[in-house]
């Protein structure tokens, strides 16, 4: 099965998405109605079109990305850029430039972001309240 990625953006208020090479753009208010809303759109476009883009054609499964800015921004009110550097190792300007879009990071950089977000999802995902 082939993975096919959906681009998500923070777009003012709202969130939209897209795939590079098909006609289909989606938006919403939060991920998880970016991607109920992708799925849709891509369901109705399939049953719109007898012959769809090659990317959505055989067995695929949809992998949603999100850039660093959209990223930043869109978990700005549980994440807030003291708390995103403690978590990252990266300064609290560097991290504004990347969510105003000033700079984007390198990969390195990037890798260090998730790498801090994976690391606290599992020590959060080991705690045990009483």
């Amino acid at each position: 099965m082939k993975i096919v990625e959906v681009i998500v953006e923070f777009a003012g208020k709202n969130l939209s998405a897209y795939i590079e090479g098909a006609p289909i753009i989606t938006v919403g208010s939060n991920i998880q109605e970016v991607e109920r809303n992708m799925q849709e759109a891509v369901e109705l476009y399939l049953e719109d079109n007898p012959n769809p883009c090659d990317k959505l054609t055989g067995d695929f499964e949809l992998k949603f990305r999100i850039d660093t800015a959209t990223f930043i921004n869109y978990y700005s009110g549980i994440f807030t850029k003291a708390a995103l550097s403690r978590i990252t190792g990266i300064n609290e300007r560097q991290l504004w430039h990347y969510a105003a879009g000033v700079h984007k990071p390198r990969r390195k950089q990037a890798e260090k972001i998730q790498r801090g977000i994976r690391a606290l999802t599992r020590e959060l995902e080991s705690i045990s309240l009483v």
